[in-house]
């Protein structure tokens, strides 16, 4: 089928657009979507571009600290962003493990949230750094928690004829921000991905860590955090990880098994943990 390509000038003409083409597809960065038509997996009838939206590619440093970051901000972008210190890290090595040097050059962080594939750096990447997504839509623009935004596979929290308008970053805390990932060759999806950030208070410690690649969105279990936060044992960080493995819900594909990925996950949190807190220590 022939495309028709509309070219909006603001977010509430792109909106619009959506309301009058229902199956009109949004295009940000193009580096998903373009390669689902070539392989005929996706077949809209109108394609909306938001590269003419000067206010979707901006990173603006927000009030009382933190980030808002536009939904068409490259990942070439985030990934030199020097301003995301601490916690923030996180999503700077995130952004630095996507894909190749071409795609981090054409992709954008609000096409890659939209698409929501398990296998992405952002996800976990944007639950551990306790980020939240701004969806806009013709009544109003509201923001959802990324751990709630994400709902099952290449499933988000997005109605119909909503967009994704820009990632919010809360400011960030001093202490540590760490994006491991495992994947067969350097670019390649993630077979399992752990984002973690540790914030050190005096002798205690504060731990958020997300799974990625492990199920149909990041796994994040409150109790693993616990153990991994206060003063935490070796036997603490054993717990974590068999709290994530049992939690995990991962399939069998060409990038590795279920029982595969299952048995990276303590092991691959494990280093992501000693890591962190080897580098919170030396900081101190």
């Amino acid at each position: 089928m022939d495309t028709g390509l509309f070219r909006p000038e603001s977010v509430a003409e792109a909106l619009a657009l959506l309301a009058r083409l229902p199956d009109a597809k949004l295009i940000s960065g193009g580096a998903s979507l373009v390669a689902m038509i070539n392989a005929r997996l996706a077949d809209p009838a109108a394609l909306v571009s938001l590269a003419g939206i000067g206010e979707l590619k901006q990173i603006a440093a927000a009030p009382g600290g933190g980030f808002r970051i536009g939904a068409m901000a490259r990942h070439r972008d985030l990934a030199a962003e020097s301003r995301f210190s601490g916690t923030l890290a996180v999503l700077q090595m995130a952004a630095a493990q996507i894909a190749n040097s071409t795609v981090r050059n054409m992709g954008t962080i609000g096409g890659a949230v939209a698409h929501a594939d398990p296998g992405l750096d952002y996800p976990p990447a944007l639950v551990a750094a306790d980020a939240s997504i701004e969806i806009a839509a013709a009544g109003g623009r509201r923001q959802v928690p990324a751990g709630e935004f994400f709902v099952d596979w290449f499933t988000t929290a997005l109605q119909p004829g909503e967009m994704v308008s820009a990632v919010h970053l809360p400011a960030a805390r001093p202490g540590i921000g760490l994006y491991h990932k495992f994947a067969r060759v350097s670019g390649d999806y993630a077979t399992v991905s752990v984002a973690l950030t540790l914030v050190r208070e005096g002798r205690a410690i504060s731990t958020r860590a997300a799974i990625g690649g492990c199920g149909p969105t990041p796994l994040m279990v409150a109790e693993a955090n616990r153990l991994l936060s206060g003063d935490p044992t070796a036997e603490n960080l054993r717990r974590a990880g068999e709290l994530l493995q049992a939690a995990a819900d991962p399939v069998d594909d060409v990038r590795g098994s279920a029982e595969y990925r299952r048995m990276l996950i303590p092991r691959m949190l494990a280093r992501a943990f000693d890591e962190a807190r080897l580098r919170a220590g030396a900081a101190r």
